[in-house]
């Protein structure tokens, strides 16, 4: 059976965070699966860059920030009604550092673009009855670091999101990705020293002897779109971290 010329159970997805690492992998995922897709994101350039890397005219682009109300609902504005939304969007910038010396002001962001910008995802999102709405958390929210209080609490807190939204939203499905750690550029903005020697040894600690890829994380997300009885749900695609 076909939906609006696509797969019944893709069809036409927004990706936030589509512009680069595990939203562009979604989003390459989706084109594959022979969805259309609109990926967002802040900067133009970077969007500019993902719809030429993704070579395929059913990707369209929008350029806004999650963590305004009205950038929010201009973006299904532009898109209309669609099946699926996915946000991968965060930006750890500010996010790490103890909480005695935590600067809220520049942390902040991480809340207001991961947290608050889901939840007016959710307000806005214009998605067709039976389609899902799903949301990316993290390791943290399970296996919380030194430094990583704001990170830990804002996963965790997207997961009660999730479930709350699942009934509230219902019959759009509301799940959870959670990956472990995925080898984006993302760590680039990390200020580690010893970036490289960390992640070797998590990779070589973890039961599934290596780090994820943002395709592990894109075929994890396919598998919730296309599972019509997964709500409130969250998928662990973190190499059996939580276990070590």
């Amino acid at each position: 059976m076909t939906h609006n010329g696509f797969d019944e159970e893709l069809g036409r997805a927004v990706v936030i965070g589509g512009g680069s690492g595990m939203g562009l992998a979604i989003a390459d995922a989706l084109l594959a699966a022979g969805s259309e897709v609109i990926v967002v994101g802040r900067s133009q350039e970077r969007l500019a860059d993902a719809v030429r890397e993704l070579g395929d005219g059913r990707v369209t682009a929008i350029a806004a920030d999650i963590s305004d109300e009205a950038q929010v609902a201009r973006i299904f504005d532009e898109s209309g009604v669609v099946d699926h939304v996915i946000t991968t969007a965060a930006d750890p910038t500010g996010a790490y550092g103890p909480v005695r010396d935590f600067d809220f002001a520049h942390g902040r962001g991480f809340v207001e673009t991961k947290l608050v910008g889901s939840m007016l995802l959710a307000k806005h999102a214009r998605i067709r009855s039976g389609g899902s709405f799903t949301l990316t958390s993290g390791i943290a929210a399970y296996r919380p670091s030194v430094g990583g209080a704001m990170v830990a609490a804002v996963n965790a807190a997207l997961e009660g999101l999730a479930r709350a939204l699942a009934i509230e939203l219902g019959p759009t499905r509301v799940n959870v990705v959670s990956p472990g750690w995925v080898e984006t550029k993302i760590w680039d903005k990390l200020a580690w020293n010893d970036k490289d020697e960390r992640l070797r040894a998590m990779a070589e600690r973890l039961p599934a002897g290596r780090l994820g890829q943002p395709e592990d994380v894109a075929a994890a997300v396919l598998s919730l779109l296309r599972n019509r009885f997964i709500t409130g749900a969250v998928l662990h695609v973190d190499g059996g971290h939580r276990l070590v």
